[in-house]
């Protein structure tokens, strides 16, 4: 149990380093938080600091997510006796939806940061090449016939959480019970978006939509 609490805090530490909030307060001299939508990601910041920024904070966003699931979630802690092989199946998980609450609710700064896709993409990546292959597969085609990239990134998370919970890639309890609890997370995080939508506001990724319609 002592292993599993100390890399769940040490993933919800990583987690808490938002690349926009970082970037853009060194680079920009900005809290991306008071800018365009409002929201610490990868999408934000590349409206309003450019692309290559934008790119490089989903770089971090996405490699603290993998950290924490490759490395951290694996790695033998000096000094802390390894928990029995059946506690130590929820490393993976712990420390995934650990990173992501990071991210959501960052420690480092006052608790309000993005909405965890990239994280979660990185997480997918520590677990499963599989998992971040669906995910991807769900959000281009959501995209693509929707042009709401919101909607891309809940569909994308659903079809995760669909394709472990049908045992797919040797799927155990603990990594089934992460994909559910992370796709609730990434829909609770996109809960504007939703009203937005329902709405007939929200705004569309118009160069990939592929029908076509006016920007909502």
């Amino acid at each position: 149990m002592l292993e599993l609490l100390i890399k769940a805090v040490l993933a919800y530490l990583l987690g808490s380093l938002v690349g926009s909030l970082i970037l853009g307060r060194l680079l920009a001299g900005v809290d991306i938080r008071t800018q365009g939508s409002g929201n610490a990601g990868a999408t934000n910041a590349m409206r309003i600091l450019g692309r290559r920024i934008g790119l490089a904070v989903f770089v971090i966003d996405f490699l603290k997510g993998w950290a924490a699931t490759g490395l951290l979630a694996r790695a033998t802690l000096p000094l802390v006796t390894p928990a029995e092989a059946a506690l130590a199946a929820w490393n993976l998980p712990v420390c995934g939806i650990a990173a992501m609450l990071g991210h959501v609710y960052p420690l480092w700064f006052g608790l309000r940061g993005g909405k965890g896709v990239a994280t979660l993409v990185g997480v997918m990546l520590g677990i499963s090449l599989a998992w971040v292959g669906v995910f991807a597969l769900g959000w281009i085609v959501t995209v693509l016939t929707t042009g709401y990239v919101g909607l891309a990134s809940m569909i994308g998370a659903l079809a995760v959480a669909v394709f472990a919970a049908l045992g797919a890639q040797g799927s155990r309890g603990p990594l089934v019970a992460f994909a559910l609890v992370a796709a609730l997370l990434v829909i609770y995080t996109h809960r504007a978006n939703i009203g937005r939508m329902r709405a007939h506001t929200e705004s569309r990724a118009r160069k990939l939509w592929l029908l076509g319609a006016r920007r909502g």
